[in-house]
């Protein structure tokens, strides 16, 4: 989002509180979590393991009814992202995230 700083504790469970339904789930090959306290935590350690690295989308989002899939990348700007994952995404009755399932395409080796 433009104009925010997410890395701020308060302004990304502003966010949170916006986008995701109150008893929303993610779920990808390392976390599995309900919950926007939760989802709060699981971005924290994102920001935290991959410190100067930004989410950005790589494709445009294919959505029909309340569901979406998109491609994303995590790397620092101007540079190729070391991690590239697919999700997708649905929503509730609300317009908010209700189910978010994560695939990691690429991964740096250990």
């Amino acid at each position: 989002m433009p104009g925010r700083d997410l890395r701020a504790p308060s302004a990304r469970r502003v966010l949170i509180s916006e986008v995701w339904a109150e008893n929303g789930r993610y779920i990808d090959p390392l976390a599995e979590v309900a919950g926007r306290d939760e989802i709060d935590t699981v971005i924290t350690a994102a920001q935290a393991q991959f410190p100067g690295m930004r989410f950005r989308l790589a494709s445009a989002v294919d959505a029909h009814h309340e569901q979406a899939r998109f491609t994303w990348e995590l790397g620092p700007d101007g540079a190729e992202a070391p991690v590239v994952g697919f999700d997708v995404a649905q929503r509730d009755g609300d317009g908010r995230l209700a189910l978010v399932l994560g695939f990691l395409d690429k991964v740096p080796s250990p």
